[in-house]
């Protein structure tokens, strides 16, 4: 009988932490698995507590891109509990570029009013083709920008190629999520092929969508790409039509991967009446290529 009774307790106890393992709400700490055809040949599960692993990541600092309000800097993205988690803060930081005089948004800005963070593998790991995972759980606060995506190696934007994963953003005045690509058009101006879906879509589907982890997906080879939001399909690009005006075609070059969590700018919406912090969640990036 009490046999019996401790193999019955340790069942549960098992059952119970594969429970807590595929908790929607909570980090997966399962191996990644294994795809038929299909290698592993890089991921980060976000097991250590601290900072990301510099062996991969660097930083982006200041203030980059759309107008966009936030302070990048290394501060804001760290891991815990198997999770990067990257906050996007309301504060003062002061900019060392400023320049009263300068046209550029970038300079004349005395201050940033906002702090989040920018992670990305250029020059430490990049690849052509394959599957992209990324497990994120994202923030609708309004001015959240969150987004994983690539960029490609060689060329200038948009000539070296734009994939978005993922972006989340306002866009014809519904907060929605995208799935997109660019390269350079005919005009000299990026010419993107992209796939907005409301955010009220999936929140039909679930009403706690917002609080669970999802599954980004790409599968991206010679012949097109195709960026998949929990097995669904959001978009199928033929990147026989996404070459440059000179011939390059950017998507068959190696990408490196970038993660960020953008605030306000031109799409973000204004976050001047949201609470903070906000906060964007990856779980893992897992990156396979089909077996030689």
């Amino acid at each position: 009988m009490k046999k019996i009774f401790l193999t019955f307790i340790t069942i549960s106890a098992s059952l119970q932490l594969f429970g807590q393992q595929n908790d929607a709400t909570k980090a997966d700490f399962n191996p990644p698995q294994q795809i038929k055809d299909y290698q592993l040949v890089w991921n980060d599960e976000f097991n250590q507590n601290g900072k990301p692993d510099n062996k991969y990541w660097s930083y982006e600092t200041g203030f980059k891109r759309n107008n966009e309000l936030q302070w990048y800097q290394a501060e804001n993205a760290n891991c815990k509990d198997g999770i990067l988690t990257i906050t996007a803060l309301r504060e003062k930081v002061k900019n060392p570029d400023y320049d009263a005089n300068s046209k550029d948004w970038r300079k004349n800005r005395a201050f940033g009013h906002y702090t989040s963070a920018s992670i990305n593998t250029r020059g430490l790991k990049s690849w052509k083709y394959g599957r992209f995972e990324i497990r994120a759980r994202i923030d609708s606060t309004k001015g959240s920008w969150p987004a994983i995506w690539t960029l490609g190696n060689q060329e200038k934007w948009p000539a070296n190629g734009e994939i978005d994963i993922m972006e989340f953003y306002i866009k014809n005045q519904k907060q929605s999520i995208l799935a997109n690509a660019a390269h350079l058009g005919n005009n000299l101006k990026p010419k993107w092929n992209n796939k907005v879906i409301p955010l009220g879509y999936f929140l039909e589907k679930d009403p706690k969508w917002l609080e669970k982890f999802h599954v980004w997906r790409m599968d991206w080879d010679e012949k097109a790409i195709k960026i998949y939001l929990d097995d669904e399909l959001l978009n199928d690009i033929d990147i026989a039509n996404t070459r440059n005006p000179d011939g390059f075609n950017p998507f068959h070059q190696e990408h490196y991967f970038l993660l960020n969590l953008a605030i306000g700018g031109q799409n973000g919406g204004n976050p001047s009446l949201s609470k903070f912090p906000i906060t964007y969640e990856v779980d893992y990036v897992r990156i396979y290529q089909k077996k030689q």
